[in-house]
């Protein structure tokens, strides 16, 4: 009975999501208040029935209700409960749910918060995204239903898929979805602003909070899968640039983009088709993402769902938004009239730059991660596209990003004067200059990766510090002035720092990485850079729902004990699949990183071991740009009202 209920509250969703995407626009188009009055409930209520839906699936996981297909071929009565209860959305059709219910989240907070915007704007906007929940609650009833009941349910289940029984793997998907649903508020920002031939100052600034939220739980979802892919893939790296990562990073690059560009319409009044053709194309990438993860086109470890029905239908849904988006924005760009003019060297024009290479970077990896596909349809090649090229073809991008960063950070608005702004960064240039070549002069080895990475990734940190300070003016109280900054200030310094802390922590880990791949005897030692590793013994134990396989190896240091440490190599009966346990000891120079492998049929067992120089550090960075949009998403200016639009002439209201 609870499950149809989950069911029922599932397909009412439907019909208010219809509902609200229809009357508020017909309202909005007619000036009818009543009619864009129904907007705010209709959202909130739509989102109640969502939660109820996905409370209902997730007791079922809870308690085992293997009636359920998706309960079934997804859970097991040993699961540990946190893994019974992540199980719920580590599957295409719970996902999907989590999907809706967060877009449906979305408009109810445009519901709950947007009361400061014009009646029509926010009628508009409520009503776009009830149209895509229209699309996405349609394709969960028709393709997806989580609530399918099995004829006669089995005893027990099938298990989760043992790569996904992780704490990191567990919470990553969430967040992921926050930030890819959470683009569909700029693009109902966007397509509302197209309907009414109208962007400005305000426009933006109501805009950026929603892109700022999004993008930060975007890092912290691609954080937390990059984590997740270090120590339990137990390959010693951190990004394969797999299709389903690159789903995720392309929506990354192009919200920064909009992030930056609405900066410029908030400030100026410019690029305003330029932002809106952003905003649209931020939420299309996030789309292209769910076609890539659940159509089965492109074959990955992340990927839901592999129906070539499912993806047609999310091939519809990709071609009406994206599609019917790009034909809105071409028949009124026109109407987007710039207002503000800026020269060559400015801030604007900095901005633009950070643009063009933020938005080619997301075209980089789009070549590259659909090439493949592209060349198996049309030329019937099976080619393979992994790191060497996407190192080639998006590192020249980023370094560019990274040297321009500072000084664009500190040019003026309209005109600026970039050797006045070079000349205070000339302290920045020289510490980063000799920070680069201390390195190279005490590495052992002569690549000058590592060099260039330190370089870089000071000129960052150093330059958003000093941008910083120098906001503080002169004289004394500069470091009371400087607590009293906004916090806006205080978010761009820490984002853009985090970035060059990330950018050394890259350089770093792929420059001075040391890598032992051997068999080993049990009680034989062998080197690990400056370490020793003793393998001392590996026995047999009992998880849960997994053996596993576990070794004990024992780390010194010219002698002295550095650590303990325990792999494992886990199999899970259920699924018949064995998974990685990385043991790794970190601390903030380096992480000792060890795997256990297969016994070997002379003797031993193989294993591997990596020596990742500064690699918490990668962590670090992105925790700090997360941190840098939070402090700027909490900025007063960003809760206050815009203020209202004035109106344009008597008795006539502002839209």
């Amino acid at each position: 009975m609870i499950v149809e209920l989950g069911h029922f509250a599932l397909v009412l969703a439907l019909m208010v999501a219809l509902v609200q995407a229809l009357l508020p626009l017909w309202g909005a188009h007619r000036g009818n208040a009543a009619l864009m009055a129904v907007a705010a409930p209709a959202a909130v209520v739509q989102f109640a029935l969502l939660a109820l839906s996905f409370g209902v699936l997730t007791w079922a996981f809870v308690v085992s209700d293997f009636s359920l297909a998706v309960v079934t071929a997804n859970s097991h009565t040993l699961k540990p409960m946190l893994y019974k209860i992540t199980g719920t959305w580590g599957n295409h059709e719970g996902s999907l749910l989590l999907w809706s219910l967060i877009l449906a989240l979305f408009g109810a907070s445009a519901a709950w918060f947007g009361g400061n915007l014009p009646d029509r704007l926010r009628a508009r906007v409520i009503a776009v995204q009830g149209l895509i929940g229209v699309a996405f609650i349609a394709f969960l009833l028709f393709t997806s239903n989580p609530f399918w009941r099995l004829q006669t349910p089995p005893l027990d289940g099938n298990d989760l898929n043992p790569l996904l029984q992780d704490p990191g793997l567990a919470f990553h998907p969430p967040f992921l979805y926050l930030g890819y649903v959470g683009l569909s508020m700029a693009f109902s920002f966007a397509i509302a602003a197209l309907i009414e031939g109208r962007v400005d100052a305000a426009w933006a600034r109501w805009v950026r909070p929603w892109t700022l939220a999004a993008w930060i739980f975007l890092t912290i979802g691609i954080a937390l899968g990059s984590w997740w892919a270090y120590y339990e893939l137990g390959w010693g790296g951190f990004w394969f640039w797999d299709p389903v990562e690159n789903a995720s990073f392309m929506p990354w690059l192009l919200a920064a983009a909009l992030l930056h560009s609405a900066i410029v319409v908030e400030k100026r009044e410019s690029l305003k088709s330029w932002t809106i053709l952003l905003a649209i194309l931020a939420f299309g990438f996030s789309l292209i993402g769910t076609f890539i993860v659940r159509s089965g086109v492109i074959t990955s470890v992340h990927s839901f769902a592999s129906d070539p029905e499912r993806g047609v239908f999310i091939l519809g849904i990709l071609a009406f938004f994206t599609g019917g988006g790009l034909v809105l924005y071409a028949l009124r760009a026109s109407a987007m009239e710039a207002k503000g003019l800026f020269g060559m060297v400015s801030r604007e024009s900095a901005l633009v730059l950070n643009n063009i290479l933020l938005a080619v970077s997301a075209f980089v990896v789009f070549i590259g991660t659909i090439w493949p596909l592209i060349s198996e349809i049309m030329m019937d090649r099976v080619v393979s596209v992994g790191e060497p090229f996407f190192n080639a073809a998006f590192t020249p991008f980023f370094v560019a990003l990274a040297v321009v960063l500072p000084a664009g950070a500190m040019l003026a608005w309209k005109r600026g004067d970039l050797v006045r702004a070079l000349k205070g960064l000339i302290p920045v240039a020289a510490l980063s200059v000799a920070l680069a070549l201390l390195v190279w002069a005490m590495q052992s080895g002569r690549s000058a990766l590592g060099p260039i990475g330190v370089l870089l990734g000071a000129w960052v940190v150093l330059g958003a510090l000093w941008d910083l300070w120098s906001r503080t003016g002169r004289g004394p109280n500069r470091l009371s002035r400087l607590t009293r900054l906004p916090r806006a200030d205080w978010g761009k310094a820490s984002a853009h720092a985090g970035l060059g802390v990330l950018i050394f922590a890259v350089a770093a880990m792929h420059a001075w990485k040391v890598e032992v791949i051997r068999v080993a005897q049990l009680g034989e030692t062998f080197a690990l850079g400056q370490y020793d590793v003793t393998v001392k013994e590996v026995h047999d134990e009992q998880g849960p729902n997994y053996r596993t396989t576990m070794a004990e190896m024992v780390v010194t240091k010219a002698g002295a004990p550095v650590a303990v440490m325990f792999p494992e190599k886990r199999f899970y009966p259920v699924q018949s699949m064995p998974t990685t346990e990385a043991a790794i000891h970190q601390t903030a120079l380096r992480d000792l990183y060890l795997v256990i492998g297969d016994p070997q049929q002379g003797g031993g067992w193989a294993v591997r071991g990596y020596l990742e120089p500064f690699a918490v550090w990668l962590w670090i960075g992105s925790g700090l740009m997360a941190l840098g949009g939070l402090l700027s998403l909490t900025d007063r200016r960003y809760r206050v009202a815009a203020g209202a639009r004035r109106p344009v002439v008597q008795g006539v209201p502002a839209e």
